[in-house]
C-alpha cells in the first residue's frame, strides 16, 4: 500500500502505554419501534458477517529494511472481524454515567498494530430503550473530519432505510481510479523534497510577517508563548470522558450580537470553563491560556482523504473576568490567524502547522514537559457535523460526541461537533492530572450563560 505519508506516521512515532493516538466517538441511538430484545445482537451477527472490508480497514502498519526504517501501509489478507467488531453491555441501571465509564475505559487502551488500526463497539442496555456505538481509529488512518464523513455513510435521513453499508464495507457504485505507481518507490523521495522545498522558500516570509504581527499585536498568538499550567504536565493511560449538548440557536445568537463567527464562541464557551475550573482549583495562570485549535485542510475531491488539517492558536484571554471582554479577544485572535493562513498553499499550511507542533511531539518523546515551556495549553477542536436527522437500520441517532488524544504535557483535550441543530460536546483527559474533569460541563453552561448576558 505503499509508504505513510509524514502527516500520518508522525502519529505512530509518539505513541506509547500512556499516550494511545487514536479518535473515537460515541453515537446514542433510539431503539427503533417494534424492535425485539434480540434486536442488537442481530445486528451485530449481521454486520460481522460481511466478507468484502473496504481496504481502509485492511489497512496495518509496518515498518522494516526496505522501508529504510519508516512506517508503512500493508493490507491484512486475514482480517477478523470479530477482533474488531465487539458486542458489549453496560451493567445495571445502564445511566449514561456508567456509558461514560465504560467509554473512558475503552478510548484507554491501545490498538494492536499488528492488526488493522479499528474497533467498533456496539453498546446494548442503555437506559430508556436506547443503545450506543463507540468507535476508534487510529489517527495514523484518519482524522476526526474524516472519520465523522466516513461514520455518515453509515447513517440514513430515512427511518425506514434498511440497507445502508457499515462503514467498513467498500463504498457502493464504480470506484475512484488510483494514480498509476501507487505503491512506494524511492524514487517519489526527490521529487516531493522538491516540492517540499519551494514551498518552504515561500513559507519563510509568512513566518517572519507572523513574527513581526505578534511584536506589534496581542492578538497574535506565538508557539511558546503559553503559560505552564495544571494541564501541562505528564499524563498515565487512564482517560476519563465527559459528554453534554447544547442548542446550537443559543450559540447563534450570541455570535450574531457579538458580530462573532460560531467557533468565537464556542472558544470563548471553553475560556469562561477553563477560568472557572481552574480557579476551582487555585491553578489560573497571569497569561492567558493558549489554545490550539484545528482546521481543515480537505480536498473534497479526494477519493480517499485521511490527514488534512492546519493550526491556529488562540488567545484565550483566560486572565480578563469580563465574558465580553474574552470574546472580543477571543474573535481578535482567530482573524489574525486565519489573516495569517490566507494565501498559503496546502504544503505551506502543513510546514507551519508542523512548526507549531513540532515542539509539542518533541516535548512528549523525549520527555521535555518537564522542563520546556507548552507550545499551546490544549487542542479546541470544532468539526461540523450532519444538520439532518440521521438513522441506523431504523434506529435513531439522538447524540454523537467525539474523542480525541490527550498527550503528554497536553492532559486534556476538548471536540465537539455539530448535529441537526445541536453542539455535543466531547472532553477527554487524564483521569489523574484532570480530576473533576466532569465539572467542565458544569462551567461551559455558566459560561454560556455569561456570554448572553454580556451581549444579548
Amino acid at each position: 500500500m505503499g509508504l505513510m505519508p509524514v502527516t500520518d506516521s508522525m502519529f505512530m512515532i509518539p505513541e506509547s502505554r500512556e499516550q494511545p493516538m487514536h479518535v473515537g466517538g460515541l453515537q446514542l441511538f433510539d431503539l427503533p419501534e417494534g424492535a425485539g430484545p434480540d434486536y442488537l445482537g442481530e445486528l451485530y451477527r449481521s454486520v460481522v458477517q460481511i466478507t468484502d472490508v473496504a481496504p481502509l480497514f485492511r489497512k496495518r502498519p509496518y515498518r522494516s529494511p526496505l522501508t529504510l526504517g519508516q512506517w508503512a501501509w500493508r493490507e491484512d489478507e486475514q482480517i477478523d472481524l470479530e477482533h474488531h467488531v465487539r458486542h458489549s453491555a453496560l451493567p445495571v441501571p445502564g445511566r449514561v454515567r456508567e456509558l461514560l465509564a465504560l467509554t473512558s475505559r475503552l478510548h484507554g487502551t491501545l490498538l494492536d498494530r499488528k492488526r488493522p488500526l479499528w474497533e467498533a463497539h456496539l453498546i446494548e442496555g442503555l437506559e430508556g430503550d436506547r443503545f450506543a456505538v463507540y468507535t476508534k481509529m487510529h489517527h495514523a488512518l484518519m482524522d476526526g473530519v474524516s472519520a465523522l464523513k466516513l461514520m455518515q455513510r453509515s447513517l440514513s435521513t430515512d427511518p425506514d432505510d434498511r440497507d445502508v453499508p457499515v462503514p467498513w464495507e467498500p463504498r457502493r457504485g464504480p470506484r475512484p481510479e488510483r494514480a498509476a505507481g501507487g505503491g512506494f518507490s524511492p524514487l517519489v523521495l526527490p521529487k516531493a523534497a522538491l516540492q517540499l522545498t519551494g514551498d518552504a522558500v515561500g513559507l519563510l516570509p509568512t513566518l517572519a510577517h507572523l513574527a513581526s504581527d505578534a511584536l506589534r499585536s496581542q492578538a497574535t498568538a506565538l508557539p511558546m508563548q503559553a503559560p505552564r499550567s495544571m494541564f501541562n504536565v505528564g499524563i498515565t493511560g487512564s482517560r476519563r470522558f465527559a459528554a453534554e449538548t447544547w442548542p446550537m440557536e443559543r450559540l447563534k445568537r450570541v455570535a450574531k450580537a457579538g458580530d462573532a463567527t460560531l467557533n468565537d464562541v464556542v472558544l470563548a464557551m471553553c475560556s469562561g470553563a477553563l477560568r472557572a475550573y481552574l480557579l476551582e482549583h487555585d491553578a489560573l495562570p497571569g497569561s492567558p491560556l493558549i489554545a490550539m485549535t484545528p482546521v481543515s485542510l480537505r480536498d473534497e475531491h479526494s477519493p480517499e482523504a485521511t490527514n488534512a488539517v492546519g493550526t491556529i492558536l488562540c488567545n484565550l484571554a483566560t486572565d480578563l473576568e469580563h465574558p465580553g471582554a474574552r470574546l472580543v479577544a477571543i474573535r481578535a485572535s482567530m482573524r489574525q490567524g486565519k489573516a495569517t493562513l490566507a494565501g498559503l498553499s496546502q504544503m505551506q499550511i502543513t510546514a507551519l502547522s508542523a512548526v507549531v507542533m513540532a515542539p509539542l511531539l518533541l516535548n512528549s518523546v523525549l520527555d521535555l514537559h518537564k522542563v520546556a515551556p507548552p507550545p499551546f495549553n490544549l487542542v479546541i477542536s470544532n468539526v461540523p457535523g450532519p444538520t439532518e436527522p440521521l438513522y441506523w437500520n431504523g434506529a435513531r441517532l439522538t447524540g454523537m460526541y467525539p474523542l480525541s488524544i490527550p498527550l503528554d504535557g497536553q492532559a486534556m483535550n476538548i471536540t465537539l461537533t455539530s448535529y441537526a441543530g445541536q453542539v455535543q460536546f466531547g472532553i477527554v483527559g487524564c483521569r489523574r492530572s484532570v480530576p473533576s474533569l466532569q465539572r467542565l460541563l458544569t462551567h461551559l453552561e455558566d459560561s454560556l450563560t455569561g456570554l448572553e448576558d454580556a451581549v444579548l
